[in-house]
């Protein structure tokens, strides 16, 4: 289901508050008000078209890099002694990105009216996730609100760091690969039919391999329009439609099942919830909320149902350790590990540890992902560009043999 967008009326508090945010349908807007800390009243679809749309899609939101750098100077600026509206309104007069900078003045403005800082927060749900918000709202009733906020911070920036290594390991391959099509299409549009005149007047019988060619520049002359305009339709249904749960359940499995690829899909989500577990446990976040609520920051279906299952266990009063020890996708180590930190006391620091190994698997994985494929895509581009070489010049090589007998 492609996302929608809702307007809701809410109870914050003693308060009655309205206003939109967007969603895949009205349960999972409840469910992530509920976890923001407000009670919903009334939850409706309204029509986002045209320009409308733009604004609801584009507007208010502020990118990851200068969410974290933001909490991080909140964080330090609370540290030292000023209070929570001069710190936000300071951050916000320093924000070099103007969609944060309109999004701290509007939380700005919320506080300075009574609100708490995680209900401020929660009014912008596309720049501060549910994780952020149950963290912010522990430390605010827990009374050390800038040291949640420089976990916050630090969670921010190692999610960072596991998008910049899987990029690293990605952006090679798909430049190769778009540079590879690139060259195919230029030589079967605008070299093959330089080749295929001079073919005509040879009067022989082509090889099959050079009449194979001629055949896919043929027929690439009048389809390369409707595949272009396929590309882009494709591309725009995938834009609004990768994180519909139907087509995730149907992926997400096999993104983990490729060779290569699907290892280091997996280390990434865990690495992701090892943290986010781990953080939400030092900043007093009760365990059942925490699993409730990072299930979904794992970024695979596969590890969010398995997440789910683990919250049912522990929620029925089964321990941490053992719920996840019944779920393979875990493996042993991590199950191992929560157990020990269970029996110490010391949970959050035994998820660190599991966190930072899989953050030095993740960087390791993804250097030896590029070396590995960078000499196959090498090779896969020398056979295919070689072919089609070798494919323009047989007839050549058949006539010089031809003339050469006689």
């Amino acid at each position: 289901m492609a996302a929608k967008t809702f307007e809701y009326t809410v109870l914050a508090g003693n308060d009655t508050r309205t206003g939109r945010i967007d969603g895949p349908d009205q349960r999972a807007v409840a469910r992530h008000l509920r976890e923001s800390g407000m009670t919903p009243i009334d939850i409706k679809e309204v029509s986002t078209t045209g320009l409308n749309m733009n604004i609801t899609i584009g507007g208010n939101a502020a990118r990851p890099k200068d969410v974290a750098i933001a909490i991080r100077q909140l964080s330090t600026m609370v540290n030292a002694g000023l209070s929570l509206l001069q710190s936000i309104n300071a951050v916000a007069e320093q924000a070099g990105s103007p969609a944060l900078q309109k999004v701290l003045l509007q939380v700005a403005g919320d506080v300075e009216t009574g609100s708490t800082l995680a209900d401020a927060l929660a009014k912008h749900p596309r720049s501060f996730s549910p994780v952020i918000l149950a963290m912010v709202r522990a430390g605010e009733a827990g009374g050390y609100l800038d040291a949640v906020l420089l976990s916050v911070a630090e969670q921010l920036e190692s999610e960072l760091r596991l998008r910049r290594a899987v990029k690293s390991a990605m952006v090679y391959p798909a430049v190769v690969l778009v540079f590879a099509c690139v060259v195919v299409i230029v030589m079967l549009l605008w070299i093959v039919p330089v080749f295929q005149g001079i073919f005509e007047g040879i009067g022989k019988d082509l090889p099959l391999p050079t009449m194979i060619l001629v055949g896919l520049s043929n027929f690439l002359k009048w389809a390369i329009l409707p595949i272009l305009v396929g590309v882009i339709l494709f591309v725009i249904w995938w834009r609004n439609h990768k994180n519909d749960l139907w087509l995730r359940e149907k992926l997400d499995p096999i993104k983990l099942k490729t060779p290569i690829i699907g290892p280091l899909l997996l280390k990434v989500a865990l690495a992701r919830l090892s943290k986010s577990i781990a953080t939400m446990s030092r900043v007093g976040v009760p365990i059942v909320q925490t699993l409730e609520i990072v299930g979904d920051t794992a970024g695979n279906v596969v590890v969010t149902q398995a997440v789910e299952r683990v919250k049912e266990q522990v929620t029925t009063g089964s321990a941490l350790g053992k719920a996840i020890a019944a779920e393979p996708i875990f493996g042993p180590m991590i199950s191992r590990m929560v157990s020990v930190g269970e029996d110490a006391g010391a949970l959050d620091t035994m998820l660190e540890k599991v966190a930072e190994f899989y953050d030095e698997e993740v960087q390791a994985t993804t250097n030896s992902i590029t070396s590995i494929i960078e000499p196959i895509l090498i090779v896969v581009v020398g056979v295919v560009v070689g072919s089609i070489l070798i494919s323009l010049y047989l007839p050549i090589f058949q006539l010089t043999t031809s003339a050469d007998e006689l």
